[in-house]
């Protein structure tokens, strides 16, 4: 990677945490919010509330990465920071739970950072290098997942927690102004090299393991795997181990993540050199087996040895993820494919919080981790008999 290109992602990749850090860090506050804020004790509207902004994300992503490659990457980009913002500044304002939604639609619409950041980084990078530049947006955004939320708690104390948006505006505002210094898309000269070239309109090169269209499959499947274990897991947790204390819980339940930060800048050197259907295949399997081990009665150790396991897991499943992208990827097509791999993710994420909510009602607490193991086996087969396929002499 060039010091130049190395530049960018630095730069895209501060951008995109900045406004990660409002839009991931607020909706674990929601119902702190409408109860101090917007004087409504309803209990399941927070739920609701937070499914929102990823349901209109999933929509909206694909038009947004179509607007992106006919007008342009950078100006998509910046787009969408101020969506951000001006979401952000709406929400303060809110004097209703109405309203509030209103604001939240609009950041579900008009938002779309991680999407148009990476189309962005396929105008200025290619192959080996943008695999690793995805790697590391990847990481901003666990990092974001992972401060916001305690960073924010500390400021939640005031009167109306609503007027911590009016502050947070200012962080997309930022990164827009720093966007804005950026060079126009190709401007390295990487950028109309794509990693693979289309014979047809897909985009997809006939050395790409998988087509654009399976890998949305590919990255639905692992991100409601991931993600289904999410709303019950502290419950569950302090189900099971009643002494624990809820900071040990909330640590277990980030410790995947902080995986992620600790080894992906190590492993995205050492794998996602080319794209591998064997590698994700292994990942999906041990992320599968972590899942599955997970609902089993366990102690404490057992239970972080698990969860650092399915954070390796996780980590080789998005490297390998971003590999199979890069193969598919370049400058004309980017905005399209990442809208479309944006709201493949959103719809994941929207799924999982809905299939966990049904399996909890119908099996209890350690059903999401069989659902979601369930849910891979099948890509695991997928991967694996396609793998052997495509190694078989015709």
């Amino acid at each position: 990677m060039s010091a130049g290109t190395r530049q960018v992602v630095a730069v895209v990749m501060l951008c995109h945490f900045i406004a990660a850090f409002a839009a991931l860090g607020m909706p674990p506050f929601f119902a702190l919010i409408l109860q101090r804020s917007l004087h409504n004790d309803v209990p399941w509207l927070a739920g609701a509330f937070y499914v929102v902004p990823t349901l209109l994300a999933a929509i909206s992503a694909p038009w947004w990465g179509r607007l992106a490659d006919r007008f342009g990457k950078k100006p998509l980009l910046m787009r969408a920071q101020l969506g951000l913002a001006a979401s952000f500044l709406l929400a303060s304002y809110a004097t209703s739970s109405f309203a509030f939604l209103a604001a939240l639609v609009l950041q579900g619409v008009l938002g779309g950072t991680f999407s148009a950041s990476n189309a962005y980084l396929a105008t200025v990078a290619s192959g080996t290098t943008l695999t690793r530049s995805l790697t590391a947006m990847q990481w901003s955004a666990r990092a974001a997942l992972v401060a916001a939320p305690a960073c924010l708690g500390l400021w939640m104390g005031a009167e109306s927690p609503l007027l911590l948006y009016r502050w947070l505006a200012l962080l997309p505002l930022a990164a827009a102004a720093l966007i804005a210094l950026l060079p126009a898309g190709g401007a390295t000269g990487t950028a109309q090299r794509p990693a693979a070239r289309s014979p047809g309109a897909g985009g997809a090169s006939s050395a790409a393991p998988a087509t654009p269209r399976q890998i949305y499959a590919l990255q639905f499947a692992f991100v409601f795997a991931t993600v289904v274990t999410f709303p019950y897991f502290i419950p569950d947790l302090q189900q099971r181990m009643p002494a624990l204390a809820t900071a040990t819980a909330g640590l277990l339940f980030g410790l995947p993540h902080l995986v992620y930060l600790a080894a992906a800048p190590l492993l995205s050197r050492r794998l996602g050199l080319a794209p591998s259907l064997t590698l994700l295949a292994t990942a999906y399997g041990t992320l599968a087996l972590a899942l599955v081990a997970q609902a089993a009665p366990l102690g404490l150790p057992a239970l972080v040895a698990w969860r650092l396991l399915m954070g390796i897991a996780m980590t080789v499943g998005f490297i390998a993820l971003h590999a199979l992208v890069a193969s598919v990827v370049h400058a004309g097509n980017a905005g399209r494919t990442f809208g479309w791999f944006e709201s493949s993710s959103k719809w994941g994420g929207v799924a999982a919080g809905l299939g966990a909510g049904a399996a909890v009602s119908l099996a209890g607490q350690r059903a999401p981790y069989l659902l979601g193991a369930a849910l891979l086996a099948p890509a695991v087969a997928y991967l694996v008999l396609t793998a052997r396929q495509r190694m078989s002499p015709l």
